[in-house]
């Protein structure tokens, strides 16, 4: 089993930044994909970023547009979601999730970090 909790949302006002944080607990060797997950009141979920554990690579969403990036801590199993020049459309739940069954299906959700941008 695995938990996910985030840290690191709040408000911010347009053009600020916010690092959020996803610490992975349990069988954390078992994790093959890590990423984060956005919704905002009315909307589908949207991916914006993931890092595949395997191969090492990252995935980054069109809607990221340059101003997010996804790291990882390789000793600590903590996802990061750097995310800069925030912009009002950014506002949503930010939501991390594992895959441990295989690549392509999230298996393990966090509860979400509220991530708000307003003047």
């Amino acid at each position: 089993q695995v938990q996910l909790v985030e840290t690191g949302g709040g408000l911010v006002q347009p053009g600020g930044s916010l690092r959020l944080s996803c610490a992975a607990s349990g069988r954390t060797s078992s994790i093959k994909v890590m990423g984060w997950y956005r919704q905002a009141p009315g909307k589908e979920r949207e991916a914006v970023g993931s890092i595949n554990l395997i191969g090492d690579t990252t995935y980054l969403a069109p809607l990221a547009k340059g101003r997010f990036a996804v790291s990882r801590d390789y000793a600590k199993s903590i996802l990061y979601l750097q995310m800069d020049n925030l912009e009002p459309e950014d506002t949503a739940v930010y939501i991390c999730a594992a895959a441990v069954e295989r690549v392509t299906d999230y298996d393990y959700w966090g509860q979400g970090t509220q991530v708000t941008v307003s003047s």
